[in-house]
């Protein structure tokens, strides 16, 4: 059976798009049997800083759509893992998934609080986004704790 792991930011924008199309990704390489999704506590558009420096690795995430994490936790959801990717404030807002159920929390800057030109903008998501990828990557290699 897959192991179903969530991944939440606040407005499913951009932190949780890549680090769902990352794990996506690698577990596909790597063989393994996952379910991937991503929600936030405040559904918005998808970034389209995220969309443009994902494609830069190969990732298309231009279609994916934003969704609600309240709607998968009344729909009754059970997932394995859920990973909150925003501020420690944003997390605590979180709901309790039924079940028995991992809390992960990893920081990673808001695009959508960067300033500067586009240029200066997309560097620094680059920067969250190989951020979100390396941790991604350390958590696969350590079997996936809590």
């Amino acid at each position: 059976m897959a192991k179903r792991i969530l991944f939440v930011c606040v407005h499913n924008s951009a932190r949780s798009q890549m680090a769902e199309a990352w794990l996506r990704q690698i577990a596909a390489e790597r063989g393994l049997n996952l379910e991937v999704e991503s929600a936030g506590l405040e559904p918005g558009k998808l970034n389209p800083l995220a969309v443009e420096v994902m494609r830069e690795v190969g990732i298309d995430i231009s279609q994916a759509k934003t969704q609600s994490v309240w709607d998968l936790f009344r729909g009754g959801r059970i997932y394995s893992h859920v990973i909150t990717v925003c501020d420690g404030a944003s997390a605590e807002r979180c709901p309790i998934f039924p079940g028995v159920c991992q809390r992960i929390h990893w920081s990673f800057e808001d695009p959508s609080s960067f300033e500067g030109t586009h240029e200066e903008k997309l560097a620094q998501t680059r920067v969250v986004r190989d951020q979100i990828k390396e941790k991604i990557t350390e958590w696969l290699d350590a079997g996936m704790p809590a």
